[in-house]
């Protein structure tokens, strides 16, 4: 009898010590990523500029004349791609969300719409693209319409799939209090499905900036794509180098943006209970 008392307090103690530490460990967990992040960017850059001294400079240029052709960019078309790109995004999302809450619980709307978005996500964007072109005459409203009708489908099969995975015990408890449409999306719909919209951003993300580009190539004056162009026409693979490096940076300052938004929305997760 005394042992399985010692046992049990024994159970207890560890138990108690565990939370603190797992705690600890989570704590420290989020303070190595970053450098871990950091270390692996510093060793590909030591990898290219090593390959540089190798390689012909019109393959591999040096970090040297990178930065230099970086330094000499025009800042203004980096803001208007930006720009370009969390517009759109953000307007399709508002659509996206709108329709998928239309469709939610609506099985035979669910069942006439659904495949003319899968339609939609099956065109190419490089189609879209030629279509917009053929279509409209502002360039503005060509990558406006090119960049929502690609990312607003994805929105759409996220949020829908989302609004599908809350529990329905959850829904039931809810509807029993009979709260109007509006509470009912604000109390369990929305906070349901926080985690995956946080991810289809993400996703999204990395899309929008392949499509605004492929749209800023055709026609536009304004934009990295117009100045991946003429560094195209000028043969300077440093300033199309120092172009990628700037969109590489847009898109990873957009993630870093998201994750913080995402750790901040999602803190409840690391609470131990």
């Amino acid at each position: 009898m005394n042992q399985v008392v010692r046992a049990a307090e024994d159970n207890a103690r560890s138990e108690g010590v565990s939370a603190p530490a797992r705690k600890s460990k989570a704590a420290r967990r989020l303070a190595i990523e970053p450098l871990i992040g950091v270390a692996s960017l510093a060793a590909f850059a030591i990898g290219w500029e090593v390959a540089s001294r190798f390689a012909p400079p019109y393959a591999v240029p040096g970090w040297s004349k990178i930065l230099a052709a970086l330094m000499q960019l025009p800042p203004h078309d980096t803001i208007v791609t930006v720009l370009r790109i969390f517009v759109s995004m953000g307007v399709s999302f508002v659509v996206a969300l709108a329709v998928s809450t239309a469709l939610f619980g609506r099985s035979l709307l669910e069942a006439f719409v659904m495949p003319q978005v899968r339609l939609l996500m099956a065109v190419p964007g490089v189609c879209w693209v030629v279509f917009s072109i053929l279509w409209f005459k502002g360039v503005e409203f060509r990558i406006f319409f090119v960049m929502c009708i690609v990312c607003a489908p994805v929105f759409i099969v996220d949020c829908l799939d989302a609004m599908k995975g809350v529990s329905p015990e959850l829904r039931q408890m809810v509807d029993s209090f009979r709260p109007n449409p509006l509470q009912r999306f604000t109390k369990i719909i929305f906070p349901g499905i926080v985690p995956n919209l946080l991810t289809s951003w993400k996703i999204n993300l990395t899309l929008a900036v392949r499509i605004v580009i492929t749209a800023e190539l055709v026609g536009a004056l304004t934009g990295i794509g117009h100045g991946l162009v003429i560094a195209q026409e000028t043969f300077s693979i440093a300033q199309v180098f120092a172009w990628t490096l700037v969109l590489v940076a847009i898109l990873l300052c957009s993630q870093l943006i998201v994750t913080a938004l995402e750790r901040r929305a999602l803190r409840w997760r690391d609470v131990e209970p």
